[in-house]
């Protein structure tokens, strides 16, 4: 089992979404991430998907895909250097004024924006990889009682130079 990426170029119509992901719930594939937007074109959406597979699981979903009308390209980053990021929002709820001032270091330091606050709590905004998310996660969980992780999903695209970044 690996972490796989695909992009699909989809016509941008109603019941495309649902198509799609209904493909993956009936045949039991479960998407860790799944991010749609329009493209430059208003005709064409780009979906992003993360899941995990096997390789023969990975190559009969992506046979199904090809075979959708509504997709017009399919693209497999799971081999590609790309540059993605998920969205991660963070509450931190009663909180010193201690506390306050170690989550505007912390801040700081990932590179996180505090989009709201008052005097007991912290609304943390992260725009990062999985992993870097995951460590924010992980420190602010040990260090923190009462937080909760809001995460969105994940947008990727291929690099344009051969190193991934």
């Amino acid at each position: 089992m690996e972490k796989r990426w695909l992009s699909l170029f989809v016509e941008n119509d109603i019941g495309v979404l649902a198509k799609i992901s209904g493909l993956f719930s009936g045949k039991a594939y479960n998407l860790e991430s799944l991010t749609v937007g329009m493209t430059e074109d208003e005709t064409v959406s780009r979906m992003t998907i993360r899941l995990i597979s096997d390789d023969e699981t990975f190559e009969q979903i992506k046979k199904q895909l090809n075979r959708c009308v509504e997709v017009i390209k399919v693209v497999d980053f799971t081999n590609t250097p790309i540059h993605m990021k998920e969205l991660l929002f963070v509450k931190v709820r009663k909180c010193s004024k201690g506390d306050l001032d170690e989550l505007f270091r912390i801040a700081e330091v990932f590179g996180v924006s505090i989009t709201d606050y008052d005097k007991e709590s912290v609304l943390m905004e992260c725009v990062q990889t999985e992993s870097k998310n995951n460590a924010l996660i992980s420190l602010l969980s040990s260090d923190f009682q009462s937080i909760e992780v809001v995460r969105g999903g994940s947008v990727a695209i291929e690099s344009i130079s051969i190193t991934e970044r």
